[in-house]
Order: structure tokens, then C-alpha cells, then sequence
């Protein structure tokens, strides 16, 4: 359901004659309400975070000079022009998905009522004045609004598209999603789990959009995990890169180095601005390195709650990649990290399972996961080698153990294609910080093409469609045009030039980096670290060379089913799993079962 209403800090600018400065009032956690007056026109009401009727500031939205400037509404700002007089209000650090739901509102109810004039009553009938919140969004208000309603080109945003085609039923949240949401609005750090495909990114997305930017900072272990959520990594938050202080990611650098780092000019800034730290992929942060991050926030922030306070929002599968050590080196899971239990107030686990829908697949994933492999499990497997996925000239990806195989699996067999290289470089916002970009960018500054090159896009560009993070396609041509771009076609049975995408991710000191490049790159071949979260449709894999826990697991759990999964030389041997994470997992649902007997207790 669209909100009408929103938390957020608003500034409302009125112009004054004679050309001076238009005057301005800032209110700090204001309430934003949308509603209509007595006669039923649309009205913004704006009250202070003081609270009392003289704080309260109303706008009536009728009439041309409506519009709305909605370009960075992805980081929590947008705003309202909200009449003739050229007045303003412009919200701030609000959390992106609730704003993008209260100006899709906004922008419907308000193109509605423009249809036709009210009726002014007489004077003498003029009722008291009004203010009723709207009513929520419904399909009729889409079908009944006018085409458009107009956006802020002097802000480069483009004429807001047709309601109609904007109009989807969004994906619920299962009810276990829900409960997760429910911990993070309460304000406690969470650490939430699952199995491959249970939808933990999905989940994260939603939490990261339901909280206010300014205060929220979401990072990941790796930049590919980062990127997928529009954060950065956890060593960049913490500007504790490895490439500043080598060895830190083990936690071998000495704890008052670290805050030395942490204290400079404007690092410090974000860990006393942070009140909710999200970081994805857990798995593969080391726990000597978690505990380092604690009491630097402690540190920095002056204050000796568990991580300074900061509420910590944590996501991933232990069973899945482990933190990356050298050898003659012992892993340390954040699980067994000091602080970890002071840190995390609740643990939860989702179960159900939405990338892969048949049970007979959904059992077998959920015993390699565990580590076991059944003489079922092994036939199972081994049958899947005389699968044939491959379709419209779509091969099956194959997925590596090492990074090295799969750059030389790809470089051969493009250059066994015949034909021209079509190179496409990319344009990144920092030349100087390319190698930054590169750490958390899924596509490289120079993409190279032929004709029959097998693909995979690099980020959603319709859902709907199937053109999604990982779907599998071909280039079968090349626009004539200046720039040349690729036509593709996918496995999904859609044929679509591709035209050039931009990332946007945080660099040191919250400095925003871009890349803009073709969202596609070489798919014979991927390694299994850089396929985590992706759903592949065709997929090869070959376990001979495993050489770590969970990564048989991550590897076949990427396939949506056994039909479009092949497996070469398996060997039952490679399925394993660390005693310890089978522990943890074995107490966190001991307790999880013993909270929900004593919800269920108490609802008797």
C-alpha cells in the first residue's frame, strides 16, 4: 500500500518579491502528510518534529504548477513544487522505498484531481476547514489518471512515465521475511540466515530502502555483494583498507593503528553519523576482524555499548564460502568472534526456499548443504552429466573453482570465434580510483565482444520479462550505429539491444564513484565466488578441484533446477561442511524453536 505519510527532514523554500533570497525553513523529523481539504483537493501538509498546530505548514496541490523532481529519490530526496507562487518542499533522508511509494501517491491522487474543478460551495454553505488522509492507491486511480504529470527537467529528470505502466503488484515479503523486518524496525541487531535461495538479498534490498540513508550504511564482505545492495565494502566503511594496511583483513593489524585510521577527518564523521550498519555476506568476514571493527566503534564513538551503539543488521549463510586465510592460517567465523553474542540480540532463520521450486532439488541442495552425501544424492548428481541444457545457441555457464580458469576459458574460446572484437570501455567517474571500481563492479572497465559471444547480463533490467542479475543470452549482432551496441538474445526468449548502464557505488570518505558500461560479460566460464546470489538458468560445474567447505554448496545451489544442471567428475568427498558452523546452526534453531513454544505459550 502506497504511505501518506512520511518521516523525513524537509526544507520548504517561498519565494519573496523584489528577487530576494527565497525564504527557508528547515524542520528536523518532520511528518509529511498527504491528504484533501473540504473540497476534496489535494493537500501536503508538512508538521514540525515539535509537534503543535502553529508548526504545521499546508499546500494545496491543484492547478499546472505542480510538479515533481524525483531523480534522487534512490538516496532519500525529492521534491515538490507545490503551486504557482513557485513555493518548495524538499524532503530529505528519508528512507528511499516509503518515499518512492508517498510520491507515486502523490503524483496519482494529485493527476486524478486535476480531471476537474471542484465545486466551490456558496459562501453561505462553506463548510469548516478540512484535513482527511487520502486513501490509498487503487487500480481505478490508475486507470482514471491523465498520462503524465510533470517532472523537474531543470533538475534532468525526464517527464514522469505513464501511471499505467508503473502500476505492478510489487512481491509481498513471506511471513518469516516479515518477522525479520519487524526486529529491524524495533531498533535490535539481527542476524538473519538461510539456505541459497530463501531470498536473503531480496529481504536485505527491501531493509536497506526502509531506512534513512543519511544514517544507514550497507557493505559487504566482497564488492560483487556490496554492489548488489548499493553499499560498499566492509573494509572501505571502516576505511581499513587492505590495501592501506595489508594483513588487516585477518586481523593481524594492532587495534590502536586501527583507530588511528578511524579517527581522520571525515572516516570519523560516518561512524558517529551510523545507527544502522548492514553488512551482507558474513560468512566470509573473518571473526578476528568483526571483533577489531567493535571496539573501534566504541572507540570512535565514545561510548560502550556493544558496537558504540550502532544497530547491526547482519545477513548470510555460514554453511556457504568461509572468510578467505592463508594457509597454516585457522578460520575464525564471526559466530565465534568475542563480541559476537553481546552484538546480536536475535538470530533468525529463513526456510522457505523461492529460486527453486521442485522438492526433489530443493532435498538434495538442503543435504549437500548440511554436508551429506547419501548414495541418492551421488546418482542424483552424477545422472545430471548427460544433461543437454543448452538451447538457441545458449551454452551452459560453467562454474570454477579459481579465478585463473575461468579468465582463460573465457579469452579462448572468444578468440576462437570468428569475426571483429567489438570493445566497449568503459567511463568511470574517477580514473584515479579505477581499481576501487573494479573491486566492486560486476562488469570491468573493457568489455570485449564477437558475434556468438555467450553472455550474461550484470544487472536487472526488466524482472518482468526475465532480464534479470545472471540471465544467460547471445550476442547474435551488432547495432550499425555509432556506438555499435550488441543485440543479445536471452534464454528467457527476449531479443534486446543492450544499451550502456550506470553503478553507483560509495567510495572512501562516502564519495560517490560511477561506472558506466554495458551490463554484460563473458559467460563460459564464472567462478563460484563471483555467482553468489546470482539464479542461472543453465549452468556446468566442475568439483574436482574444491578446496573449501561450502563450496560444492554454493556452486550447485545456483541452478534454478536438476534439468539445467550438469555436473562433470563429482566425487562425494568434495561435499562437506564445518563442524562448527553445524553447531552454531544446531543451537540457533534450538532457540529459535524454544522462542516461538513460548510466543505460542503465551497466546494460550
Amino acid at each position: 500500500m502506497e504511505a501518506a505519510e512520511l518521516r523525513c527532514t524537509v526544507a520548504v523554500e517561498q519565494p519573496l518579491p523584489g528577487g530576494q533570497a527565497p525564504r527557508r525553513r528547515v524542520m528536523r523529523g518532520a511528518l509529511v502528510l498527504l491528504g484533501r481539504n473540504e473540497l476534496r483537493q489535494p493537500v501536503l501538509r508538512v508538521v514540525s518534529g515539535s509537534g503543535g498546530a502553529a508548526a504545521a505548514l499546508s499546500f494545496v496541490l491543484a492547478g499546472d504548477g505542480v510538479r515533481l523532481f524525483t531523480r534522487f529519490a534512490g538516496e532519500g530526496r525529492a521534491a515538490v513544487r507545490v503551486g504557482p507562487s513557485g513555493a518548495q518542499v524538499l524532503l530529505s533522508d528519508c528512507p528511499p522505498d516509503t518515499l518512492r511509494r508517498f510520491l507515486r501517491l502523490l503524483r496519482v491522487k494529485v493527476a486524478t484531481g486535476q480531471r476537474g474543478t471542484p465545486r466551490v460551495p456558496r459562501l453561505l454553505d462553506r463548510p469548516p476547514p478540512a484535513f482527511t488522509i487520502i486513501s490509498p492507491l487503487q487500480e481505478r486511480d490508475i486507470l482514471r489518471a491523465p498520462g503524465r504529470l510533470r517532472g523537474g527537467e531543470a533538475q534532468g529528470e525526464s517527464q514522469v512515465q505513464d501511471h499505467r505502466a508503473e502500476w505492478r503488484p510489487s512481491v509481498r515479503l513471506s511471513a518469516e521475511q516479515e518477522a525479520v523486518m519487524g526486529v529491524v524496525r524495533s531498533g535490535k541487531s539481527i542476524f538473519f540466515t538461510g539456505c541459497a535461495g530463501t531470498g536473503k538479498s531480496f529481504l536485505l534490498k527491501k531493509i536497506v530502502g526502509s531506512l534513512p540513508p543519511k544514517t544507514t550504511y550497507a557493505t559487504a564482505s566482497t564488492g560483487v555483494a556490496a554492489c548488489h545492495i548499493g553499499g560498499t565494502t566492509l573494509h572501505a566503511f571502516a576505511a581499513l583498507l587492505s590495501s592501506l594496511l595489508p594483513g588487516i583483513g585477518s586481523g593481524k593489524t594492532p587495534l590502536e593503528q586501527c583507530i588511528q585510521l578511524a579517527e581522520r577527518p571525515g572516516v570519523r564523521q560516518h561512524w558517529l553519523s551510523c545507527q544502522h550498519l548492514i553488512i551482507d555476506e558474513i560468512s566470509m568476514v573473518d571473526g578476528k576482524f568483526f571483533d577489531k571493527l567493535e571496539a573501534v566503534a566504541r572507540a570512535v564513538r565514545k561510548r560502550e555499548e556493544p558496537f558504540g551503539g550502532i544497530q547491526l543488521i547482519i545477513c548470510g549463510d555460514f554453511l556457504q564460502l568461509p572468510p578467505v586465510c592463508k594457509a597454516n592460517e585457522e578460520t575464525t567465523f564471526c559466530f565465534q568472534a568475542k563480541s559476537w553474542r553481546k552484538c546480536i540480540h536475535i538470530n533468525m532463520e529463513l526456510t522457505e526456499v523461492r529460486r527453486q521450486t521442485d522438492k526433489t532439488f530443493v532435498s538434495l541442495l538442503s543435504a549437500i548443504r548440511l554436508g551429506r552425501c547419501t548414495e541418492e544424492v551421488t546418482r542424483q548428481l552424477m545422472q545430471t552429466a548427460d544433461n543437454r541444457s543448452e538451447r538457441d545457441g545458449i551454452l551452459a555457464t560453467r562454474l570454477c573453482t579459481h579465478k585463473d580458469d575461468v579468465e582463460i576459458t573465457n579469452e579462448r574460446c572468444l578468440q576462437q570465434l570468428s569475426g571483429e572484437v567489438h570493445t566497449f570501455e568503459a567511463l568511470d567517474s574517477d580514473p584515479m580510483l579505477v581499481k576501487l571500481i573494479d573491486a566492486q563492479c560486476p562488469v570491468g572497465g573493457r568489455v570485449e565482444l564477437k558475434l556468438g559471444a555467450q553472455v550474461m547480463l550484470a544487472k536487472n533490467l526488466d524482472v518482468s520479462q526475465g532480464l534479470v542479475n545472471g540471465a544467460r543470452g547471445v550476442v547474435v549482432g551488432f547495432e550499425s550505429e555509432q556506438k555499435g551496441l550488441p543485440k543479445v538474445r536471452f534464454l528467457c526468449g527476449i531479443t534486446q539491444v543492450i544499451k550502456m548502464e550506470k553503478w553507483v557505488f560509495k567510495g572512501p570518505s562516502g564519495v560517490h564513484l560511477t561506472r558506466q558500461q554495458l551490463p554484460l560479460k563473458l559467460a563460459w566460464a564464472i567462478s563460484i565466488h563471483k555467482s553468489q546470489g546470482m539464479s542461472l538458468d543453465c549452468v556446468e560445474i566442475s568439483l574436482s578441484r574444491v578446496f573449501e567447505s561450502g563450496q560444492a554448496y554454493v556452486a550447485l545451489s545456483r541452478a534454478r533446477s536438476l534439468a539445467g544442471l550438469r555436473v562433470l567428475d563429482f566425487d562425494p568427498k568434495v561435499v562437506r561442511a564445518d563442524p562448527s558452523v553445524l553447531q552454531f546452526y544446531r543451537q540457533l534453531r534450538r532457540h529459535q524453536l524454544l522462542a516461538q513454544d513460548s510466543l505460542n505459550d503465551k497466546e494460550n
